[in-house]
């Protein structure tokens, strides 16, 4: 079982920028790979970008393709996601999610994959 905690939420106009950070512990971290999901209110739990367990691959949503970028530091256990051109339909709490298995190589892009949630960060961007 890997801990994950989520920091770099708030409030921000819509245009502006913001960075979530995902520190991991428990287990070996640089063998899953993770993910960022949000869930607005109301709504169900969505993907929004995920990375390799080697870093080298990355995936988007079509909603945040070319906004936003995830990149992974195997050797602090962190994962970030950064975060330009904000909308108010950004709006959401958004988890930090480890797969379930390790050394897989297809995206990660499903919830139903991870093995682990943080607690999640509220982003909010006013109009």
């Amino acid at each position: 079982q890997v801990q994950l905690v989520e920091s770099g939420g708030g409030l921000v106009q819509a245009g502006g920028s913001l960075r979530l950070s995902c520190a991991a512990s428990g287990r070996t971290f640089g063998n899953y790979a993770m993910g960022w999901f949000r869930q607005a209110p109301g709504k169900a739990r969505e993907f929004v970008a995920a990375v390799s367990w080697s870093g080298d691959s990355t995936y988007y949503s079509d909603s945040v393709k070319g906004r936003f970028t995830i990149s992974r530091d195997n050797a602090k256990n962190t994962v970030d996601l950064k975060m330009n051109s904000l909308k108010p339909e950004d709006t959401a709490v958004y988890y930090c999610a480890a797969d379930r298995l390790p050394y897989r190589s297809s995206s990660f892009n499903n919830a139903d994959r991870s093995g682990s949630w943080g607690r999640g960060t509220q982003v909010t961007v006013s109009s």
